[in-house]
């Protein structure tokens, strides 16, 4: 039983580890690409996307939490293979592997993102169980 207790232990110290490391969103070579002159905004019927952290346009330090959460509309559901989050580049940096994990239905919940200062434009995609597509572009804004 003390044995069982130890390892409970050790594993949430482990998994408390882990959760406190910072993961690279943006790398600084891609922040040196040229910015994207392509920007999609419009009304839509598909879900709505709320970016609740970082605040957009409001600068903050990096590491920070990447939260966005996804409300469908109606009786529909999120697409969850359709979310797509492409850095604002030349050529466009898809950086949806990175946050695959951390996609669900419910959002993106991505902890201790890693970003060099600087402004980043960011464009969130994401589709319903009915086909209906939102985009929403956003800057985050880090400071040194």
């Amino acid at each position: 039983m003390k044995m069982i207790k130890q390892l409970l232990l050790l594993t949430s110290l482990l998994l408390g580890a882990q959760s406190a490391q910072t993961a690279p969103l943006i790398s600084g070579k891609e922040a040196a690409l040229p910015a994207s002159g392509s920007q999609t905004r419009g009304i839509s019927r598909g879900p709505t996307i709320k970016v609740n952290s970082p605040t957009p346009d409001v600068a903050t330090t990096s590491p920070f939490d990447f939260r966005i959460v996804f409300v469908p509309r109606g009786d529909t559901k999120i697409d969850v293979d359709s979310v797509k989050v492409v850095y604002m580049k030349s050529p466009f940096v898809n950086l949806t592997p990175r946050l695959r994990d951390a996609i669900s239905d419910k959002g993106i919940d991505f902890s201790k993102a890693e970003v060099p200062p600087g402004s980043h434009t960011i464009r969130v995609s994401v589709s319903d169980s009915e086909g209906r597509e939102t985009n929403s572009v956003f800057t985050v804004v880090v400071m040194k």
